[in-house]
């Protein structure tokens, strides 16, 4: 066997080993998923935060300009009536 040929398997038996114990140590590959999923689930997080403060952002600007939906938040969030209204609560069983 020549030199090249012995360095090509003294590196690919290196690389082999070196993959295994990446594998193996609780800080290599596995550490590295454990963190991938993290971000994964951090940036599902943020797009679900982002969809809700588009949301409010929606809100806030129909109480600025439309006096209904003031009327509406106003009734549903302090069970505010007209006069001569009246109310009835249902419950559900």
């Amino acid at each position: 066997m020549t030199a090249r040929p012995k360095f090509l398997v003294v590196a690919v038996g290196v690389a082999g080993a070196l993959s295994l114990l990446s594998v193996a140590d609780a800080k290599g590959f596995r550490r590295y998923m454990a963190l991938r999923q993290d971000v994964d689930a951090l940036q599902e997080r943020n797009r679900t935060l982002a969809e809700q403060n588009e949301a409010l952002r929606q809100e806030i600007e129909a109480l600025r300009k439309d006096p209904a939906a003031l009327e509406r938040a106003v009734r549903e969030e302090l069970g505010y009536v007209k006069p001569g209204e009246i109310v009835f609560h249902l419950e559900s069983p």
